[in-house]
């Protein structure tokens, strides 16, 4: 194991700055405190746990501009998830248990594996502000990753985290909430195997992650940093501006923790920084993202990914940078407009097979209970290589209706 002296003072920071720490409720732990859904005591208060589950249904359609018969119709339960949180012995010990029924949710095509398991996760609470995980879950990357599929305000998250986001994983991580003087911060470090949730064993390479965030205008309503839309309807306005970085050493998958297996390992190195403004029904939020790898071009591992195909197949990791904006207005009775831009720029060494790509998208959203139970339709248009030409070839026109319910 290669040891990160940087990613070693982080830690020693975090643990230093515990101490002095300012009493907060985090959202981002295991949901133990004011929840109202399905949820069960002991008698003796020794044993906590409360159950919740969310489905997603959906409909869309992609028209690709190629001269040929490309439409595609994508009518299925885009997910379906189970979630358990709750305390043994005393609320300092808690826990998180998070499945997946769908296909599209377990990373099936990439790995020939059901991954049932999302988050299988048990906190430590040192503190109300402080506290240490151990086990699988989301690391400390983008802030679109890192907020809820359930909080999103189109039916997906941008390309920008498709491409680039660091996803889930298995190891210890490290939260810290603390206020300097009136603002209050959050930071984050992790260190994890590196090859993410379907990993079996772990190799010498692991990744190390670190976040902070800054909210300089003080805190959201409900923890509305991390749920898009100004549903809160902001009384002042809120700001929160949040950055970070991962080292993935040695990893074996095209993407770090997500993506097809390969011969040679790959060492990523994934920068991102983030911000989201809301203010009286009106929210606005930035996220950059980049990827360097030395090498990206590498062979795909056929004794892992089992799939008929070419002997030494190749592929790649995606290096390059992206940027993605998105703003909406919450008008009355539940209802959102919202918009959004992404840009994709693959580095000139994978120009030949990656295109440069612009996405253009619009939503329409009625909340009926908040992020609960909402009714959603985006129109998207994709751009390839700054073409924007309704014959360009390669582009595209999609739209989507999704059903979201859950508790």
């Amino acid at each position: 194991m290669n040891f990160n002296p940087v990613l070693a003072l982080i830690i020693l920071g975090l643990l230093f700055l515990s101490q002095l720490a300012i009493a907060q409720e985090r959202d981002d732990r295991a949901t133990i405190l004011n929840f109202k859904g399905i949820q069960y005591m002991s008698k003796d208060s020794l044993f906590y746990t409360n159950f919740r589950f969310r489905m997603q249904n959906r409909l869309g359609f992609n028209n690709v501009l190629d001269g040929e018969s490309n439409n595609n119709l994508d009518a299925r339960i885009r997910r379906l998830r189970m979630r358990i949180d709750g305390y043994i012995f005393t609320p300092k010990v808690s826990y998180s248990v998070q499945l997946a029924f769908t296909r599209s949710d377990q990373d099936f095509d990439n790995t020939g594996v059901a991954n049932i398991v999302r988050d299988a996760v048990v906190f430590y609470n040192v503190t109300d502000d402080f506290y240490i995980s151990f086990g699988q879950n989301k690391l400390p990357g983008n802030r679109q990753r890192v907020n809820s599929s359930g909080q999103l305000q189109f039916a997906d998250r941008s390309l920008v985290n498709s491409n680039f986001t660091i996803d889930r994983d298995f190891g210890v991580s490290f939260n810290l909430s603390k206020h300097i003087g009136q603002m209050p911060i959050n930071a984050k470090a992790a260190i994890s195997t590196g090859e993410g949730r379907v990993a079996n064993g772990t190799d010498d390479g692991l990744a190390y992650t670190g976040r902070v965030e800054f909210l300089p205008l003080g805190e959201f309503t409900n923890g509305g940093d991390y749920s898009e839309g100004d549903l809160e309807r902001e009384v002042k306005p809120k700001l929160s501006i949040g950055g970070g970085y991962s080292y993935n050493d040695g990893t074996k998958r095209e993407g770090g923790q997500t993506g097809r297996f390969v011969q040679n390992p790959f060492t990523l190195k994934t920068a991102f920084a983030d911000a989201i403004f809301k203010y009286s029904g009106f929210a606005y939020q930035i996220e950059y993202m980049r990827r360097d790898v030395d090498n990206p071009f590498n062979i795909v591992d056929d004794q892992f990914n089992k799939k008929d195909g070419p002997e030494n197949e190749h592929t790649h990791a995606f290096k390059g940078w992206g940027a993605n904006q998105q703003a909406s207005y919450l008008l009355n009775n539940g209802y959102e407009i919202a918009s959004r831009y992404t840009y994709i720029k693959p580095h000139n060494q994978i120009r030949m097979v990656e295109d440069q790509i612009e996405v253009i998208e619009l939503g329409f959203t009625k909340y009926i209970k908040a992020h609960r139970l909402k009714l959603q339709l985006n129109t998207n248009y994709t751009v390839s290589n700054g073409d924007f030409g309704n014959d360009h070839q390669g582009n595209k026109w999609g739209g989507v209706f999704q059903i979201e319910l859950g508790i």
